[in-house]
C-alpha cells in the first residue's frame, strides 16, 4: 500500500473529494512499459510549480481555465495518462487541452468506461483513493513525454452550466490534494469573475476565505492565493439573486435518517454605492496611554487612531478618550467628523504620551457621559495592553458598571495588546455589548490589525439585527445566539438545526437610521449530500459557544458532556475538546473492556508513553486562565469557533496536537480525525472508524478490500465511495447496517 501512495500521491496534479467537479490528474510509468507492469517501478515525485484557475461565471454559465506547471525531476522521460473526471451535476461541453502550447485531443469515457479504469487500477494497485468518483465520467488523454529534468504546463478550459437552487448557483472546483500531493504546491491562485443580469447578494464560501471585490450590482470578483500549501478540501462557492436591499440565501442537509438535519443561512447587503444608504456612526475611541504602552505599541496604536479619523464619513460623530491615571476627551463631546475636527483630533493623537497606570473605569465613564438618543449606530473601540490598575478593579463590579452606564447599547470592540491582560474581562465587555475580541501580539502590526478592523465595521447597513424562521423545518439551536451588525462588503452566517425539508418563511428585522426594517422571504430548504459541511460548521458554532460559556461563567458538567458529545460525533479537533474526547474515550475502552480495534482512537493515544493527555490537560485549563499566552491564544481560538464559516475552523490549534508513535514517530492527532458525510472517522491503528458504526452493534457485514463483493456493493450504492476513499480497512454505518472494509 505505501508504495502504491508513493506512485499515485507523487503524480497528482489535483486530488479530489467526493464533491469533486473538475481538475485532472496524471498517473506517470516509465516509458514505452504499459502500466503497473513493472512492480518494481519506483517513481520520483513530480513537482507541482503552480496551479492557476481562472473562471467566469454569467449567469449559471462557468468557464474553467486552469493552468499548471508541473516539473520532472527524474533522470528519466516518463509518460503518463491525464484523467480529468467530469462534472456530475453540470451540463459539460467545449474541453480543450492545450500541452506545451500544442492543442491535444481528449478521449470521453461514460461513467460506466470510466468506472472500470478507477476500478482497474484499483485492483492492480490496492489502494482505493481514485475509487471516490468512480460514478463519473472521465476525459483521458496521453502525455508523453514528459522530459528528464524539464517543465511541463498543461492548460485546460472547459464549460459547465452551473446548477441553481433556493436563489443559489453553486460553482465548485477541486482543491483536494492533500492525500494525492507528496510535496505543498508552491502556489494556487483562484479568480473568479461573476457577472449577472440581477443584483449579486450572497457571495459565500464555506471552504476558503476569499477576497471578494464587488464592483457594481451585477459585478463582482472573488479570489483567493496561497503559497507553499498542501490543500486538503475543495473550493466552492455559493452566489446569490435578489431584487432585495438585503439578500438571504438559504442551504440544507439532512442525516441518513431523514429526522434531523442542518441549516445554513446567509445574510448579505449586497453592493452598495451610495454613502446615503450608510448609517450614520457615533464611534468613540478609548486608549490606552499607561507606561507600559510606551515606544513601539504607542506608536502604531496611534497610527491606527490615525487611519480611523481619517477614513470616518462625514456624518459621523466621534471623540477620543485617553487613559492612564485618569481619563480625558480630545472634545467636550463628540463632534462632527468634519475637516476641522479631524485636523484637531489627528492633532492630539500626535500629542499623546505613555505614562501612568490604568484608569479603565473612569475611560468608560467618559466614553458613555455624552450619550445621546439619536439613531446613529453606537459604536466603543477600546484598546488597551493592560489590566485595570487604578479606579475599580473588581471585574463584576467594573462590568457592572459598564453596563448601567452604556445606557444607548453601544458595540464595545475591545483590541488587546500583548499577554498581560485580563482577557476574561475583555471578553465578557464585548460579549455583553454584542460585539467582538481581538488581541493583537506585541510583534503583529497592531496599526493593520485596527484599520484592517475598522474598514469592515466602518459602515454599518442594518443594526440590531433579529431573524425567525416560520414553516414545516422547525427551526432550531441557531448560532450565533445574537446576531451581529451587517456592514458595508461584509455578510452574516447562521447556522441551526432543522426538523425536515420543506418550505420555510425568514423574517429578517433591523433598524436604519433608528427605523425599524422588516425583510420577508420565502424559500424551500432541499437537503444535498454535498451539504455535508453544515453538521460540521454547526457543531464547531455549538461547541465554540459552549466552551465559551465554560470559560467566561465557570464550569458545568451538562455543558461539558455536551461539548464531548458533540466534539467526538463531528470531529471538533481542537487542543481543548481533544482532552475531553480522550478522558471520555478511556473511559468507555476501560468499563466496556473494548478492544483497541473498536476504539476511535490510535493506542499510541491511549497508551500515551510520551505525555500526549498531559498537555491536552494543560491546555483545556487555559482557558479558565483569566491572563497569560495562554488565556490569550485560548480566547482568540474560541472565538473562531463561535463565529465559525469555513471548514477549518473548527481545526483551531491543531498544529499543537503533535505527540510520538511507539516508533518514535511524529504524528499529529488532528490527522488521524476526518470529517466525511457529515460525521467524524477516526484512525485508530488499525483501521478508520465512524462514530456511528460504533452505536450501531446488531446489524453487521464483513467484506474483504477488493473483492467482487466490495466492487458490487460500490456499484449498487455508488455514494459510499467517500468512505471507501479512506482506505483499505475502514467502519462506516451506511442506511442502518455498520460494514467492516478490511484486508
Amino acid at each position: 500500500m505505501k508504495a502504491f501512495k508513493i506512485f499515485i500521491i507523487s503524480f497528482m496534479l489535483l486530488g479530489f473529494s467526493v464533491n469533486s467537479f473538475a481538475g485532472g490528474f496524471i498517473i506517470v510509468f516509465p516509458q514505452g512499459s504499459p502500466a503497473f507492469a513493472n512492480n518494481s517501478f519506483n517513481p520520483y515525485s513530480l513537482e507541482v510549480k503552480y496551479i492557476k484557475v481562472d473562471v467566469k461565471i454569467n449567469g449559471l454559465i462557468a468557464v474553467t481555465t486552469v493552468e499548471e506547471v508541473f516539473y520532472n525531476p527524474t533522470n528519466i522521460n516518463l509518460e503518463g495518462w491525464f484523467m480529468f473526471p467530469v462534472p456530475k451535476y453540470s451540463a459539460m461541453k467545449n474541453f480543450s487541452m492545450e500541452i506545451n502550447g500544442k492543442q491535444t485531443p481528449a478521449e470521453l469515457l461514460d461513467s460506466e468506461k470510466a468506472r472500470q479504469v478507477y476500478e482497474d487500477i484499483v485492483r492492480k494497485m490496492k489502494d482505493p483513493a481514485l475509487l471516490e468518483y468512480s460514478d463519473q465520467g472521465m476525459y483521458k488523454v496521453r502525455i508523453f513525454p514528459i522530459e528528464s529534468k524539464k517543465e511541463k504546463k498543461i492548460i485546460f478550459t472547459y464549460t459547465e452550466v452551473l446548477s441553481f437552487e433556493n436563489e443559489l448557483t453553486e460553482y465548485f472546483f477541486p482543491l483536494n490534494t492533500e492525500k494525492f500531493s507528496a510535496k505543498p504546491l508552491k502556489n494556487v491562485s483562484f479568480k473568479v469573475d461573476i457577472s449577472s443580469e440581477q443584483s449579486i447578494t450572497t457571495i459565500y464560501s464555506p471552504t476558503h476565505k476569499t477576497d471578494v471585490n464587488r464592483i457594481s450590482q451585477n459585478k463582482a470578483v472573488v479570489g483567493f492565493e496561497q503559497e507553499e500549501v498542501k490543500p486538503d478540501i475543495d473550493f466552492k462557492l455559493f452566489i446569490g439573486n435578489s431584487n432585495s436591499p438585503t439578500g438571504i440565501s438559504l442551504m440544507s442537509y439532512m442525516k441518513n435518517t431523514n429526522t434531523e438535519g442542518f441549516f445554513l443561512m446567509n445574510i448579505s447587503p449586497g453592493y452598495i454605492d451610495k454613502q446615503d444608504k450608510i448609517i450614520p456612526k457615533d464611534i468613540v475611541f478609548v486608549i490606552d496611554v499607561s507606561g507600559s504602552m510606551e515606544g513601539e505599541k504607542l506608536t502604531k496604536a496611534k497610527a491606527a487612531l490615525t487611519y480611523c479619523i481619517t477614513n470616518l464619513n462625514k456624518n459621523d460623530k466621534f471623540n477620543i478618550v485617553r487613559f492612564s491615571t485618569t481619563a480625558s476627551t480630545a472634545f467636550e463631546s463628540k463632534v462632527l467628523a468634519d475637516e476641522k475636527n479631524k485636523t484637531i483630533a489627528l492633532a492630539y493623537i500626535i500629542e499623546l504620551k505613555a505614562i501612568g497606570g490604568t484608569n479603565m473605569q473612569e475611560a468608560f465613564q467618559l466614553a458613555f457621559n455624552d450619550s445621546e438618543n439619536s439613531n446613529s449606530a453606537k459604536t466603543v473601540i477600546f484598546i488597551t495592553d493592560g489590566k485595570p490598575t487604578i479606579g475599580e478593579t473588581d471585574n463584576d463590579k467594573l462590568l457592572s458598571q459598564i453596563g448601567v452606564s452604556n445606557k444607548n447599547k453601544s458595540r464595545i470592540f475591545t483590541f488587546g495588546i500583548g499577554n498581560d491582560l485580563n482577557t476574561i474581562l475583555l471578553d465578557k465587555i464585548t460579549e455583553n455589548t454584542n460585539a467582538f475580541r481581538t488581541y493583537i501580539s506585541e510583534s503583529e502590526e497592531i496599526d493593520s490589525k485596527i484599520s484592517t478592523f475598522f474598514d469592515k465595521v466602518g459602515n454599518p447597513v442594518l443594526t440590531d439585527i433579529s431573524v425567525e424562521v416560520k414553516g414545516s423545518i422547525s427551526a432550531d439551536e441557531i448560532f450565533p445566539r445574537k446576531l451581529p451588525d451587517l456592514y458595508k462588503g461584509s455578510s452574516i452566517t447562521v447556522l441551526g438545526k432543522m426538523k425536515s425539508d420543506g418550505n420555510a418563511d425568514i423574517i429578517l428585522t433591523g433598524k436604519v437610521n433608528g427605523e425599524t426594517k422588516t425583510f420577508k422571504y420565502t424559500i424551500n430548504a432541499k437537503s444535498k449530500p454535498e451539504n455535508d459541511f453544515i453538521p460540521v460548521l454547526w457543531a464547531t458554532r455549538k461547541v465554540g459557544f459552549l466552551l465559551d460559556q465554560i470559560r467566561l461563567n465557570g464550569e458545568n458538567k451538562e455543558i461539558v458532556e455536551e461539548i464531548k458529545s458533540l466534539a467526538k460525533e463531528y470531529g471538533i479537533v481542537t487542543p481543548y475538546t481533544s482532552y475531553l474526547i480522550i478522558e471520555d474515550e478511556k473511559v468507555i475502552t476501560l468499563n466496556n473492556n473494548i478492544g483497541s480495534e473498536n476504539s476511535i482512537l490510535s493506542s499510541d493515544i491511549i497508551d500515551d508513553e510520551d505525555g500526549f493527555q498531559d498537555k491536552t490537560k494543560k491546555e483545556y485549563a487555559e482557558i479558565y486562565s483569566k491572563s497569560g499566552a495562554g488565556s490569550v491564544r485560548a480566547s482568540q481560538e474560541l472565538q473562531n469557533l463561535n463565529s465559525a464559516e469555513q471548514v477549518f475552523d473548527s481545526r483551531q490549534g491543531t498544529e499543537r496536537m503533535v505527540y510520538n508513535n511507539e516508533s518514535g514517530e511524529s504524528e499529529n492527532f488532528g490527522n488521524q480525525i476526518r470529517n466525511v458525510g457529515g460525521r467524524a472517522f477516526y484512525q485508530n491503528s488499525i483501521k478508520w472508524i465512524d462514530v456511528y458504526s460504533v452505536k450501531n452493534t446488531t446489524k453487521r457485514s464483513e467484506i474483504v478490500f477488493n473483492s467482487n463483493e466490495y466492487y458490487d456493493l460500490l456499484k449498487k450504492e455508488p455514494s459510499i465511495s467517500q468512505f471507501y476513499a479512506l482506505g483499505r480497512n475502514v467502519e462506516f454505518e451506511f442506511k442502518g447496517k455498520v460494514y467492516n472494509i478490511h484486508e
